[in-house]
């Protein structure tokens, strides 16, 4: 796989998450993940989204975009931190227990995925030696 490629992909992989992310709280507490009009889904993704680019811009995500910690962590932290910014700006409620429970699972899909694929390119390369 390319480099370029497998940017797009992580890139494409982190906006998915973000997006599932959002859809499970919209589902959670409003019952309605796409909202009236269809547009409450992205009404609360985008904040997040915003921050996930954000945290690619940063940690220069295209560079090494399977990296947990180099690109996994920065992109994990600006897109909590700005994503909770732009919510409390635009209105959007920003209380500690979503703070905690955002922080967490954000955690667990921006990073737990690119453990996941390290390891198994680990054992991969275990296997063949």
């Amino acid at each position: 796989m390319t480099s370029r490629r497998s940017a797009l992909l992580a890139l494409l992989a982190d906006v998915v998450l973000v997006v599932v992310f959002t859809a499970i709280g919209r589902a959670t507490h409003d019952g309605d993940v796409l909202g009236e009009g269809g547009s409450g889904l992205l009404m609360t993704a985008w904040p997040f989204v915003t921050g996930l680019l954000a945290g690619w811009a940063v940690s220069r995500g295209w560079r090494r975009p399977l990296a947990p910690l180099r690109t996994g962590l920065v992109v994990w932290g600006l897109t909590l931190v700005v994503g909770m910014l732009l919510r409390a700006v635009s209105g959007q409620g920003v209380a500690v227990a979503f703070v905690i429970v955002a922080a967490v699972t954000l955690l667990v899909f921006l990073v737990g995925w690119r453990v996941i694929v390290g390891l198994i390119a680990r054992a991969r390369l275990t296997r063949s030696a």
